[in-house]
C-alpha cells in the first residue's frame, strides 16, 4: 500500500497511578527524521523509542511530543534525614543545659527545620515504565500509519488518473509524427519548385533531403521509452510499499523523454502537447514528493 509522508498519531493512557498522552505528527523528508520531546524521568527512552518508529516507518520528519504525569496518591514519599534530626536535637539540648532553660524539644518542632523531611517522587521501575511507554508508542504508530495510508490512496487515485492523461497526450503526438516528414516533403518540393521556378528536381537529392530530416525529427524511440517508463510507474505505484524514490527516478525520466521530444520534433501541435505533458508531470513531481 502506497503511504503519504504526512499523518498525525495519537494515544492516551490512564491508570490509578499516572497519565501518558503521545503526540506523532510527520511531514515529508527525504530520509527518517525522528524528533522526541519528552519528560527528563524517561530521556533514559529516547533511543528505544526512536528505534520503535524508525522500525516502522521508512520516511518522513515525525515530531513527537509525549506527557507524563504521576497522578496516584502512592507517587510521591516523604523521606526522613534521621541523622541530621539527631543532630539538630543534640545541638537544641546543648542550647538548653547552656542557658539553663527548660528542653521542650518534640518532634513537631524537630520537623520545621530545614531538611529534615523532604517529599520526593517514588523510584519507577524501569520495565514497567517502558512496557508502559512501548505499547502507547505502539498504538500511536498505528493510528499514524493508519493516516498515512489513507492519505497515500488518494495520492495514488491522482499519480493513475496523471498517468492517463500523459499517455493520451502521448499518443496524440504518436499519432502526428508520421505527418511530419511527409509535410516538410511537401513544403520543400513546393520550395524548391518555387525557386527553381519549375525546372527539374533532383529527385534523389530531395529524398536525401527528407531521409535527414526524418532522422533527426523522429521521436519513436522515445515515445516508446516513455510508454514503458509509465507503464513501470503504474506497476510500481500498485506494488506499493515504500516506492518513492523509485517514482521521483521514473519521472526524472519520463521527464527527460519528454525534453527530447520537444527539442527534435519540429512540428506546432507536437509542441502544444509537448507542453501538456511537462504540465501533467509537474503534478506528478509535487504528488511524488509526499509518498513515502
Amino acid at each position: 500500500m502506497i503511504k503519504s509522508m504526512t499523518g498525525y498519531g495519537h494515544h492516551e493512557y490512564q491508570n490509578e497511578e499516572i497519565r501518558l498522552s503521545i503526540e506523532m505528527k510527520s511531514v515529508n523528508h527525504r530520509y527518517c527524521d525522528v524528533y522526541i520531546r519528552l519528560p527528563r524521568h524517561l530521556s533514559c527512552f529516547e533511543d528505544k523509542l526512536r528505534s520503535l518508529i524508525t522500525s516502522r516507518v521508512s520516511r518522513g520528519k515525525i515530531d513527537v511530543f509525549i506527557t507524563w504525569e504521576n497522578i496516584g496518591e502512592g507517587s510521591k514519599e516523604v523521606i526522613l534525614d534521621k541523622g541530621l534530626a539527631r543532630a539538630y536535637y543534640e545541638a537544641m539540648g546543648e542550647i538548653a543545659q547552656s542557658l539553663g532553660i527548660r528542653d521542650d524539644i518534640s518532634a513537631s518542632s524537630l520537623a520545621r527545620f530545614p531538611e529534615i523531611l523532604h517529599v520526593q517522587k517514588k523510584e519507577e521501575d524501569s520495565e514497567t515504565v517502558w512496557g508502559v511507554l512501548e505499547n502507547a508508542a505502539n498504538h500511536a504508530v498505528d493510528t499514524l500509519i493508519s493516516m498515512r495510508e489513507s492519505e497515500g490512496e488518494k495520492l495514488k487515485k491522482s499519480l493513475l488518473s496523471i498517468c492517463g492523461s500523459i499517455e493520451s497526450y502521448r499518443l496524440k503526438i504518436l499519432e502526428r509524427s508520421p505527418d511530419v516528414v511527409s509535410e516538410y516533403k511537401d513544403k520543400l518540393t513546393a520550395r524548391i519548385h518555387e525557386l527553381l521556378d519549375n525546372h527539374s528536381v533532383d529527385e534523389m537529392r530531395m529524398a536525401m533531403e527528407v531521409a535527414i530530416f526524418a532522422d533527426k525529427a523522429s521521436i519513436n524511440e522515445e515515445l516508446v521509452r516513455l510508454k514503458s517508463h509509465l507503464d513501470q510507474f503504474r506497476e510500481i505505484l500498485n506494488m506499493g510499499g515504500p516506492v518513492g524514490k523509485k517514482l521521483d527516478f521514473l519521472l526524472q525520466e519520463m521527464n527527460r523523454e519528454v525534453n527530447t521530444i520537444g527539442s527534435k520534433a519540429n512540428d506546432l501541435d507536437i509542441t502544444r502537447n509537448v507542453v501538456e505533458l511537462k504540465s501533467e508531470i509537474e503534478k506528478m513531481r509535487e504528488q511524488i514528493q509526499n509518498i513515502e
